[in-house]
């Protein structure tokens, strides 16, 4: 779903474990990590997104994580320039994103990147809150720290 300013609407997991660690995987065949996300369909409101995404990337059920809250608004970043499919149409220029903080509520061992059709993710591991901000690619980097910083407070 791509809106009129060329944005499209995606929805962001960040996954706490009962430490405080965030899970954080890496993309198939690459050495680039990330955290879950997707996005989503003409029919879809972002919570169905969410729960859709959390099945497909990393096979958790609704029932296996606690929704501690969203972000308030989309959280928005554009691609460089050498990511636009300018013969796809309609052009994508980024994505616009609501993001989700949950708590795992089942045992780790039911994580497994293989439940989509084609997985997305090969390894993944806890890591620091704040881990993320530094790591993910410098384009989406703006957009982790919005959300990281919203959704911290939810855990105070």
């Amino acid at each position: 779903m791509i809106d009129k300013q060329g944005f499209r609407s995606n929805v962001g997991i960040i996954l706490l474990n009962q430490s405080g660690q965030v899970f954080w995987a890496k993309r198939v065949g690459q050495d680039a990590w990330q955290f879950p996300q997707g996005g989503m369909k003409d029919d879809e409101t972002p919570e169905q997104t969410l729960y859709r995404e959390l099945w497909e990337e990393i096979g958790l059920q609704p029932d296996n994580v606690e929704v501690l809250g969203c972000t308030k608004s989309w959280l928005r970043y554009r691609l460089p320039r050498r990511f636009i499919r300018f013969h796809q149409k309609p052009v994508c220029y980024g994505q616009k994103q609501r993001w989700y903080l949950l708590r795992l509520a089942c045992d780790q061992d039911k994580i497994d990147l293989t439940r989509g059709d084609i997985p997305e993710f090969d390894a993944w591991c806890w890591v620091d809150y704040w881990y993320p901000v530094k790591r993910i690619i410098t384009f989406k980097r703006k957009v982790y720290t919005k959300a990281l910083k919203e959704l911290h407070l939810l855990l105070k």
